[in-house]
């Protein structure tokens, strides 16, 4: 939580706070930062405005995120420093239901990064992946074939998206697709750009079954772009007890629910 004081403070200081939350999760709502901040949401659409008007944040459906370019520098290498070992455990989890032959198909994202390299030394299946770090992990395991997906360059999630990474996701099959997200809750899980949603759902559509990786901060966030409705998975993987409502709507939907212990 904030400090007291910030209730009571200038704007200066409440929109320095607005842009350090923006940093920790890159997507909010106004009434989350409204109650982060200990202020009214009409205290914060004010300050947002006066924010986006000088390029420091963008307003989006649902909410504000940084600016594009911002997103793109602190990126994956800042993210890949957040809830290391919780990802951890999520990804030695998450590879038990893979056999060693078996074809996988691993989205962006910093979790499903671990979740590679997590893979036992006796894996020697193959990979079809459109993110950069994984094809990169996968240099050093040469008895696991890579296919990389080829497409334009979304540098924020160092990964390739667009109709040519679609199409050639629709030339191969696999067992399991283990898809990264930025928010997850009852309904679904979500992104936070609408660019990345036709390339995981062509890596959901050759796929037997839909794996989500979601850490437990993403049950806290929120993010503005439906991936996937629950009906869509075959489990969810995280590293703590969800909420009651996610595990009751899980259970409601038959999706196998794995607690990383």
């Amino acid at each position: 939580m904030p400090s007291p004081s910030l209730r009571y403070a200038g704007a200066p200081a409440r929109r320095d706070a607005v842009l350090a939350r923006l940093h920790e999760r890159g997507f909010c709502t106004v009434a989350e930062l409204a109650a982060h901040l200990e202020v009214s949401e009409m205290t914060v659409r004010r300050d947002v405005r006066q924010l986006a008007a000088v390029g420091e944040l963008r307003i989006v459906h649902g909410g504000v995120s940084l600016p594009e370019h911002t997103v793109a520098a602190a990126g994956f290498d800042t993210r890949l420093q957040v809830n290391v070992a919780a990802k951890r455990r999520l990804a030695a989890t998450a590879v038990q239901l893979i056999e060693p032959a078996d074809a996988i198909a691993v989205d962006t994202g910093t979790t499903a990064h671990a979740l590679v390299n997590a893979l036992p030394d006796a894996y020697d299946g193959t990979v079809v992946t459109h993110s950069i770090p994984v094809m990169q992990t996968l240099l050093a395991r040469p008895d696991a074939r890579c296919v990389g997906l080829g497409g334009d360059l979304y540098a924020p999630n160092r990964a390739f998206i667009g109709p040519a990474t679609v199409e050639a996701a629709a030339r191969v099959r696999v067992r399991w697709c283990f898809l990264g997200t930025s928010a997850v809750d009852e309904r679904g899980c979500y992104g936070v750009a609408d660019l990345e949603r036709a390339t995981k759902k062509a890596l959901m559509d050759i796929a037997d079954h839909v794996v989500l990786l979601a850490d437990g901060e993403k049950f806290q966030r929120s993010a503005p772009v439906l991936l996937a409705a629950l009906g869509r998975l075959h489990a969810v993987v995280t590293d703590v007890e969800p909420p009651a409502a996610f595990r009751a709507a899980v259970a409601e939907a038959g999706v196998q629910l794995l607690v990383a212990g």
